[in-house]
């Protein structure tokens, strides 16, 4: 079968179920949460659906679609991947700090859109059941229940992994875009003239017509690209091409379906669960079916959701900035099918906490937004200074007027703060802590532990082993750098006379690249002292003891370092206790036990 022109279908579909889970069923929700702050006259229906657009047309198929698509590392995107261009680019200085706190401040974020999202969309589609008929009155405790055990179960399956379940996702959510294709057009075969609140001059006109409280229904307006950062921070799994084309028909069928809900609006004057009673009148029979579909579309939105915190999280980790965690691999075909059961359940635990305040999806909504929002912010001041500092002056100049648009959103949503959307900087705060906590504690930790250069060191190895008091075999002694010893090395060695036939000091570090490994360095030193350099890329899921009988180690023991730490500082005791939380190094990679042996050393920081 040939590849069309237009990409791989295959491809395409499968960009639908894993990328616009969250944007796709926004439809859901968007317009509704709108008409409940303004007025559903004919002219601000006509400025909200050309807002709609040509945020959709800024915000998702500028930004994310055309720039930031653009750049990336290996093909992977996300935020910390244009935080890692840009520290790559400024090399030292300030700026650097800078840029990475921005982009801790964007990573933190993103972890209160991950326990709102899945809110909003189940509770939102459960809202639904209220028009099947015999079901009109039923309670919003009753509502309540069954989202909670929608959600208990999506997060109770979580470890069995996703993979096969995720081949389903693009045929579902295809179905879903066709029927949003199908339920708008119904309503605008009707009334044509809705096309015309495409012109820009009606999102204009809007903000004429409202004046200053106009600006700020922008705050909810967002909710309709709420999703649009999945494109880029997505792009590894697919590449850019199938996603692109995938959008192009995503954002038709969302168009088609804002508009056909716009025309129901107007000849109804009712906005309250507009898409379900816009399909309930195209057709009665095919309501419960479409009611089902959308229970299914926002399990997928939240899963996808699921998937992309615990992609974060991983990340995180592999670049230094959150406290190990057990991690389960759910797939060898797909790299960023992980489970971490720590995330899991306090993901869990949060959303169900979510839905339990709020109670209704419209409540709910004046939490949403804010996160995403400053998210995009940051992500376009990366964008631009990214392409300032490559000379491409004409995306400069177009990021510059998405940088503006961004800017609006994200003035308006600051009025959500004492309404609901202070629990996303709360739960931004909460992660944004537990960062600044570990990369402190770590950097203090690193400080305290006083290593010896690597010549310095041979001097004082060579010496003990000519004596020939080494026992029989390999040992693998773990350090942060092969050319900076870790003292607990010395203290087994030369303290305690621990010394094997051969001796390997071993590094593993993480790249500034997402994928890759590689043994870069693997050399005798000194006779019976060989160093071994590891690099791997920081999204990369690696088996060491896999790769060790690879690469022909053949070790008898693995020695490496723990700490006791000490402080009368009260932040640091709280990085001393996630040290003892999370599982140590060698666990994380999943050495045998049987050869390991953990020298401690007693560290005041």
């Amino acid at each position: 079968m040939e590849k069309s022109t237009f990409g791989s279908a295959k491809n395409i579909i499968k960009a639908m179920g894993i990328v616009f889970g969250d944007i796709g069923t926004s439809p859901i929700y968007t317009l509704p949460i709108v008409f409940t702050l303004i007025t559903p006259t004919q002219e601000n229906i006509f400025g909200i659906l050309s807002l709609i657009f040509w945020t959709l047309i800024a915000l998702v198929t500028i930004q994310y679609s055309w720039l930031a698509m653009s750049l990336s590392i290996r093909g992977e995107g996300g935020i910390i991947v244009l935080k890692e261009i840009l520290t790559s680019i400024l090399k030292k200085g300030r700026k650097i700090g800078v840029v990475s706190f921005l982009g801790y401040i964007g990573i933190s974020l993103l972890f209160g859109d991950g326990v709102i999202t899945p809110a909003i969309t189940i509770l939102s589609a459960v809202e639904g059941l209220k028009l099947i008929p015999g079901l009109q009155s039923i309670g919003t405790n009753t509502i309540i229940l069954i989202t909670i055990i929608i959600t208990i179960l999506l997060f109770a399956i979580q470890y069995k992994g996703t993979t096969k379940v995720a081949l389903s996702f693009g045929p579902i959510m295809l179905l879903w875009f066709i029927s949003l294709f199908l339920s708008g057009l119904f309503y605008l075969i009707h009334t044509p003239d809705i096309f015309l609140a495409l012109n820009p001059y009606y999102a204009f006109n809007f903000f004429t017509e409202n004046g200053f409280p106009g600006f700020f229904i922008l705050s909810e307006v967002i909710l309709c690209a709420t999703g649009g950062e999945a494109l880029y921070a997505d792009m590894g799994h697919l590449g850019a091409k199938p996603i692109r084309e995938a959008w192009s028909f995503v954002f038709f069928a969302l168009i088609i379906n804002y508009l056909g809900q716009g025309a129901y609006i107007y000849e109804h004057n009712d906005s309250s669960q507009v898409l379900f009673k816009l399909v309930s009148t195209f057709s009665q029979f095919f309501y419960i079916p479409f009611l089902v579909l959308t229970l299914i579309a926002t399990i997928i939105a939240s899963q996808s959701m699921i998937s992309a915190v615990m992609s974060l999280i991983f990340q995180g980790i592999n670049i230094g900035i959150f406290p190990l965690m057990k991690i389960k691999y759910t797939s060898t075909e797909m790299r960023s099918q992980i489970y971490i059961p720590a995330v899991n359940w306090l993901l869990l635990v949060a959303v169900i906490f979510m839905v339990l305040i709020f109670r209704e999806s419209n409540n709910l909504a004046a939490a949403y937004g804010l996160a995403v929002t400053a998210t995009m912010f940051i992500s376009s001041v990366f964008i631009i200074t990214i392409l300032k500092y490559r000379k491409e002056y004409w995306k400069v100049a177009l990021a510059s007027i998405v940088l503006i648009i961004t800017s609006s959103y994200l003035v308006a949503v600051t009025h959500k703060i004492p309404h609901g959307g202070y629990w996303s900087l709360v739960i931004a705060i909460i992660v944004l802590t537990i960062m600044g906590l570990w990369i402190t504690g770590m950097s203090r930790l690193r400080k305290s532990l006083k290593s010896v250069d690597l010549e310095t060191f041979q001097e004082s190895f060579n010496q003990i082993y000519q004596t020939g008091n080494y026992l029989s075999g390999e040992a693998l002694f773990f350090t942060k750098n092969v050319n900076n010893v870790s003292p607990y090395i010395l203290h087994c060695m030369f303290r305690t006379g621990i010394m094997y036939e051969k001796n390997v000091l071993v590094s593993v570090e993480n790249t500034d690249q997402p994928y890759g490994v590689k043994l870069e360095r693997y050399e005798e030193v000194s006779k019976g002292l060989f160093v071994a350099n590891i690099l791997y890329g920081y999204m990369e899921v690696i088996n060491l003891p896999e790769l060790f009988k690879q690469w022909g180690f053949n070790e008898k023991a693995i020695f490496y370092g723990a700490e006791e730490i000490k402080t009368n500082k009260f932040l640091l005791k709280i990085f001393i206790l996630l040290k003892k939380i999370a599982p140590n190094w060698v666990s994380y990679f999943d050495f045998p036990y049987n050869k390991l042996h953990g020298v401690v050393t007693r560290i005041e920081i």
